[in-house]
């Protein structure tokens, strides 16, 4: 059974050593910040090097779901390696994901990402057929930690979730 710890990230230097647990910011404040976000930058390896890219997404079920071209370069480097990185666009309320994606083939997940997707981007992706096109793959992130602050109360709120057992998301 997978089980939470949240504390401090371990950031030599920055003053949060001995910081206590005072202002750690609580799970749904990264899942409001991750629903509502409109573009999620997704950190793979890609041929060796690092491969850094924005995706669109939907925040279900507390697991980000996001989809790739088969031929992209995306797609190619989570086939080899599924480790991954997440964060969201803004530096002043910090998102960061790291954990591992695994391919969607689920029907009914589907059919539940279809009109989420759609009223957030106005694009369905699935064409309501329900299974995606030309075979293009779809991921869900599994994620094993997570990190988010505030930056300008950055020494009260930084906050680490470690994820322990499994690679689980938090459910509520």
């Amino acid at each position: 059974m997978a089980r939470t710890i949240v504390d401090r990230p371990r950031m030599r230097g920055y003053g949060l050593e001995g910081a206590g647990t005072e202002g750690l910011l609580p799970w749904e404040w990264v899942s409001e910040r991750m629903a509502r976000s409109r573009s999620y930058w997704v950190a793979v390896t890609h041929a060796g090097m690092p491969h850094v890219t924005p995706v669109w997404g939907v925040w279900l079920d507390e697991a980000l779901y996001f989809g790739a071209g088969s031929r992209s370069s995306k797609a190619h480097a989570l086939a080899a390696d599924p480790r991954l990185v997440v964060h969201l666009e803004s530096g002043d309320e910090v998102v960061i994901l790291e954990g591992r994606v695994e391919r969607v083939g689920n029907l009914t997940v589907f059919a539940r990402l279809e009109p989420l997707y759609a009223e957030k981007y106005g694009y369905h992706p699935f064409k309501g057929t329900g299974v995606p096109q030309n075979d293009d793959p779809w991921y869900v992130v599994r994620v094993t930690k997570a990190l988010a602050w505030v930056e300008n109360d950055f020494l009260r709120t930084a906050t680490r979730w470690r994820f322990i057992g499994g690679g689980e998301n938090r459910k509520k």
